[in-house]
């Protein structure tokens, strides 16, 4: 076991294991921390608490010291200037012509560096940019390319729900997301439907995707057929979060009548027999 806390740099941002030796720090305290960046100050979202040493993928940095009064002025002085960063890189960037996107600027704690986060469809020569910049700030610069979902964790805003994006909020890691989440669950396939502000499918499709393939598992198929309490039919619709089946029973010219799942039963036909339900499956849908 290895004692912990969890430090956040920026709200809705990911946070990152630190070992905090003998210091007492609490939710809320600022730590100064050595990060892969170079220097942070950045806010304990989590105490000190021991986790399995199975959990940490790498060895903890320690905190170098809790952070003053000092630290977070200067913290806050960094944000200030980041815009102006911001402001001088994008007129460097159209100085040179370069196809890139810039979406945010970040100093260090120490101001011993400026990282600048941009996208771009393809690879950008931006060694002239660099030098352009290392002369107006006078000190290191990086430039890191990132993805479209990343630039909207950064940037946040609202969803097509109403919602502020679930990256920007609470999601640390993005997950795979696949076009098949999508026809599981019956929705649309229209991209303009499905998809993110940043073009990408939409997160929130993984989210409910398990139960949906559970209960798709144990409920008749469209073209199956079923014993109803009025008779055989053939399942025209499935609900499977609501648990009903649309049947039409006898003629085609009969209109369908709707049946509970469990009123019916699995003759034959349709892509695939469901599979019958057991404890185990339906405790963890319910989760």
């Amino acid at each position: 076991m290895s004692k912990v806390i969890s430090v956040r740099f920026k709200p809705g941002g990911k946070s990152y294991y630190f070992a905090p030796g003998d210091l007492d720090i609490r939710k809320g305290d600022y730590v100064v921390v050595e990060t892969a960046r170079g220097t942070e100050c950045g806010q304990v979202v989590n105490g000190i608490r021991e986790i399995p040493d199975s959990q940490l993928q790498k060895q903890l940095k320690p905190v170098v010291r809790m952070a003053d009064g000092m630290d977070i002025r200067q913290m806050e002085r960094n944000r200030a200037d980041e815009k102006r960063a911001f402001e001088i890189c994008n007129e460097r960037i159209a100085k040179h012509n370069l196809d890139m996107k810039l979406v945010e600027a970040e100093y260090t704690l120490d101001r011993s560096k400026i990282l600048f986060y941009f996208t771009s469809d393809g690879r950008v020569d931006f060694r002239d940019l660099v030098k352009d910049l290392a002369a107006t700030f006078r000190t290191r610069i990086e430039l890191r390319q990132i993805g479209v979902r990343d630039e909207s964790k950064m940037l946040g805003g609202l969803g097509i729900c109403g919602q502020p994006f679930c990256c920007s909020r609470f999601l640390k890691d993005f997950q795979p997301v696949s076009i098949k989440m999508a026809k599981e669950q019956g929705l649309s396939l229209n991209p303009t439907k499905i998809s993110g502000a940043c073009g990408r499918l939409m997160c929130c499709l993984s989210y409910e995707e398990k139960a949906y393939e559970y209960l798709n598992s144990i409920t008749p198929m469209v073209g199956s057929i079923v014993m109803t309490p009025d008779g055989e039919g053939q399942v025209v619709e499935t609900n499977p979060i609501g648990g009903t089946l649309r049947v039409r029973v006898g003629t085609q010219s009969m209109a369908p009548k709707y049946y509970k799942s469990s009123e019916c039963t699995y003759i034959r036909g349709g892509k695939r027999p469901p599979k019958q339900p057991d404890a185990t499956d339906a405790g963890d849908s319910d989760d």
